[in-house]
């Protein structure tokens, strides 16, 4: 069984993909690139999936992060891709993500940040 370290070791990784994907793009231009939509939902969903398998005493212990809001996230992209709105998918992508990292990046013991 993986331990809480290794979730959120994935957490952080995403993440940084994330910011570097939209990093230098513009909403325009990633409205119009599939590749680009793809590759950040696909990254959402990891960050979902990751904070899902968190053990619910380290998530009642770091009740900042928002554990629900990222398994929605991830449960909405996988179950309701049909109806995405890719607004909302660069707000989060541009906005949200990088101040997850600030309250992740923490979190990870030390040396184990790539």
């Amino acid at each position: 069984m993986r331990r809480d370290d290794a979730w959120l070791l994935d957490i952080l990784l995403a993440c940084r993909d994330v910011t570097e994907f939209v990093q230098g793009v513009s909403r325009e231009q990633f409205m119009k690139d599939k590749m680009l939509q793809g590759a950040l939902c696909h990254k959402l969903v990891v960050i979902g999936e990751a904070a899902r398998a968190v053990s619910d005493e380290f998530k009642a212990a770091h009740a900042l992060v928002p554990w629900r809001d990222l398994v929605g996230l991830r449960n909405r992209i996988a179950h309701e891709y049909f109806r995405l709105d890719l607004d909302i998918i660069w707000e989060i992508s541009r906005k949200d993500v990088p101040s997850l990292i600030t309250v992740i990046a923490p979190l990870v013991p030390p040396g184990q940040e790539c």
